[in-house]
């Protein structure tokens, strides 16, 4: 990660603020932050109260994922240009609706925490509109980790620290195939049987997943 110099989507864990750190050694890192995670705090409350400055909120973010939806499965290039002309104006109108509503709100509300969230992350939330490779949220990465956040209890019952480590690495295995549109079970099926036929192990890269079709 030291030598990384490029764009981290990522959610508001504070652990991610020490890739930008002033006295971090190394090329420059940029953090894009995730709007879903922004607009779920408005929508918590929306659901517990009449909330109108909330529910303006949920509504004004709407809008940007109905662009979004549409940029979809376009070029980087052809997305930015989209976000330029289209959601750069509701950005700017957010900024503006966020500063105003925060010298209004009680600071320590559900909202007045909820509005003071996305002011944190603002500069990268919206990162999007200067890169079309950006996603707006990091849902993709939330649904990839999902099946192993569920299975994090049953995966206490490894039995000692080497069945940790193998399931670790089988889970892993599993999750890469997913990614890469990759069938788990006849990748596994394939990778044992080569490996008992007596696959060279300076031949390693041939057997993931990524590679898998190419057998």
């Amino acid at each position: 990660m030291q030598d990384f110099s490029s764009i981290l989507q990522v959610d508001g864990y504070a652990g991610y603020k020490r890739l930008i750190a002033p006295d971090r050694v190394g090329p420059d890192i940029r953090l894009a932050y995730c709007w879903a995670h922004a607009r779920r705090k408005l929508v918590e409350i929306t659901r517990n109260a009449t909330a109108s400055i909330a529910k303006d909120g949920v509504k004004r973010i709407g809008e940007l994922y109905r662009i979004e939806a549409e940029l979809r499965g376009l070029d980087p290039e052809a997305r930015l240009a989209g976000r330029q002309e289209r959601s750069a104006s509701l950005i700017a109108d957010m900024q503006a609706w966020l500063v105003h509503h925060r010298a209004r709100v009680a600071i320590k509300s559900p909202l007045g925490e909820a509005l003071a969230y996305i002011a944190k992350y603002w500069d990268g939330l919206k990162l999007f509109l200067t890169d079309g490779r950006i996603e707006i949220d990091n849902n993709s990465v939330e649904r990839t980790i999902r099946p192993i956040a569920l299975n994090r209890k049953n995966a206490l019952f490894a039995g000692h620290d080497a069945g940790a480590e193998n399931w670790a690495i089988t889970a892993s295995l599993i999750e890469t195939c997913k990614l890469n549109a990759v069938d788990p079970l006849a990748y596994l099926t394939s990778t044992l049987t080569a490996i008992v036929t007596g696959h060279k192990q300076n031949r390693i890269d041939e057997l993931l997943p990524w590679n898998c079709l190419a057998r």
